[in-house]
């Protein structure tokens, strides 16, 4: 027997503006899920096959570092249009990691830190390099 996945949730103090955020990050359709006392906002939809990312305001503030994060993987721009896009919505990059490990980190309008990897195209391009020589 085995679980999946169905969210992927983030504290934080405003869930419409984050998930408006993040929804534009991944271009999944943004949901507002009001319960009394409890508000939600949620990226994507859910029994898709990929899990949600839902958005929970609580009242205290981030303070360390993410112990999990996401790593995105542009699909359709190189890793530098996508940095440059992201940072045009509302992230801020924290560490510039290519020349060790070939990704880029930025934090979301909250702070939640999250990858930017090489794209699909130019990881492809790498590898057919790699194998050419």
């Amino acid at each position: 027997m085995s679980s999946i996945i169905f969210n992927i949730t983030f504290d934080c103090a405003d869930p419409r503006a984050l998930a408006r955020f993040w929804g534009q990050v991944t271009g999944w359709p943004v949901t507002e899920e009001l319960r009394p006392g409890h508000e939600e906002s949620a990226v994507g939809m859910a029994g898709q096959g990929s899990p949600r990312l839902v958005f929970v305001r609580v009242p205290e503030a981030k303070t360390v570092k993410n112990r999990v994060h996401l790593d995105i993987m542009p699909a359709d721009r190189t890793q530098d249009d996508e940095i440059s896009r992201l940072t045009r919505i509302g992230a801020r990059i924290v560490s510039d990691r290519r020349p060790e490990f070939g990704w880029v980190l930025l934090a979301d309008p909250e702070g939640n830190e999250f990858d930017v990897e090489i794209s699909v195209a130019e990881l492809n391009a790498a590898r057919a390099a790699e194998a050419g020589t």
